[in-house]
């Protein structure tokens, strides 16, 4: 599994309710784009519209070889692909209040098929990221402090 992209802001600014794989629906030259790394998932989110999930604010740059001659949008809804039931489920869910779809990675997966792992989530307040926050960097101390008695 090659990973291609993370979402680092989505585990400081959300709590993670579920996660879920799904496939996404590209065309040849973003997926190329992919392989070379040239995405951004900072801001993107998922919507359920008329029984399908859609990808929002994803930004894939354009494949630097491909032909000019194609209009390409680089932040053009993307379709992804789940089972319907898997669908309904996350509907149900997201209309509860509060509970948003985020992306948190891209990746390879061992055929080489692109999927992206989404999470089913709820924001958090500006007081609990700095709570996470300063856990995190107790955290990294203490294993700094371990680190260096135990050398």
């Amino acid at each position: 599994m090659k990973v291609v992209a993370t979402n680092k802001k989505g585990y400081t600014n959300y709590d993670i309710v579920e996660t879920i794989e799904a496939g996404i629906s590209l065309l040849g030259n973003e997926v190329k784009s992919l392989r070379m790394g040239m995405v951004n998932i900072k801001d993107s989110y998922a919507v359920v519209r008329n029984g399908e999930v859609f990808l929002l604010n994803l930004h894939i740059s354009p494949y630097p070889y491909s032909s000019s001659f194609v209009k390409y949008d680089p932040e053009r809804e993307r379709k992804l692909l789940l089972h319907k039931n898997e669908i309904r489920k996350l509907y149900g869910k997201v209309r509860e209040r509060g509970l948003t779809l985020i992306p948190l990675e891209i990746y390879f997966n061992d055929r080489g098929k692109v999927k992206v792992k989404l999470a089913l989530a709820r924001g958090r307040k500006k007081w609990e990221k700095k709570e996470v926050i300063k856990e995190r960097e107790i955290k990294r101390e203490i294993g700094r402090e371990l680190k260096k008695r135990f050398k």
